[in-house]
């Protein structure tokens, strides 16, 4: 029996435009709030790590709030990020190096680290194990998905460019909902590749069954038999 594949290119596409374009105010509210905030130390970091991490907000099917980005929670996890994103370059840029190609296979399957960091809890290294391990297999889904609105990004800015300075507007709008487009995508795939990660994981909150153990079977006590031949007088 075949099992039904957790994402395919044609629904993170359709459903990824659908979220993106639902949070359209939402996320442009949040870019603005990044950039009236981005120079204020320590605040800034916090803020950051929130607009990489959009997705796993957008992954929870409701609309979010641009005040989000403000969270205290992203600020906790300012050592993690750099960590792991030092991680990642020192490992991609050698990875580049040998023809591209082992590079983009290593970028797409930590593409979800992050999240996972942020999400899960999980210690950078073992983000990164985790995040490859729920992209395997998936890889190619996730690289067609992302070529293909690299592609169609491409094809408009073609036509734009030999409008003037109209054309190159429109272009600007375009990149825009192309970025909220990519956001819906993330959180599509990442909600949908740890879902059973996530139902096999046992929660903190429930019970745990009690371990009941067999009980040993009864001996009975040995029987003292008097003969009464020799019993005395």
């Amino acid at each position: 029996m075949e099992t039904q594949p957790k994402i395919t290119v044609m629904g993170v596409l359709s459903e990824g435009t659908s979220i993106g374009l639902k949070n359209a105010l939402s996320l442009l509210g949040a870019l603005i709030l990044w950039i009236l905030t981005c120079w204020i130390p320590y605040i800034n970091v916090g803020t950051t790590i929130a607009l990489y991490t959009i997705p796993i907000e957008l992954s929870k099917g409701k609309v979010i709030s641009p005040l989000f980005i403000f969270d205290g929670k992203y600020r906790q996890y300012m050592g993690e990020f750099f960590t792991l994103i030092g991680l990642m370059l020192m490992s991609l840029i050698p990875a580049f190096l040998f023809m591209v190609v082992p590079g983009i296979i290593i970028s797409l399957g930590w593409c979800l680290a992050l999240f996972l960091l942020i999400d899960k809890g999980l210690a950078p290294g073992e983000a990164l194990v985790q995040s490859n391990k729920a992209t395997y297999g998936y890889k190619w889904t996730i690289f067609a998905v992302f070529f293909l609105i690299g592609l169609a990004l491409f094809i408009l800015q073609c036509i734009f460019f030999r409008m003037g300075g109209f054309g190159l507007f429109l272009y600007f709008i375009v990149v825009l909902l192309a970025c909220l487009v990519e956001y819906g995508c993330l959180a599509v795939i990442y909600r949908n590749l740890t879902r059973d990660a996530e139902a096999a994981a046992p929660s903190a909150d429930e019970p745990v069954d009690p371990v009941i153990l067999p009980a040993a079977p009864e001996t009975a006590a040995p029987t003292v038999t008097v003969d009464e031949t020799t019993k005395p007088e």
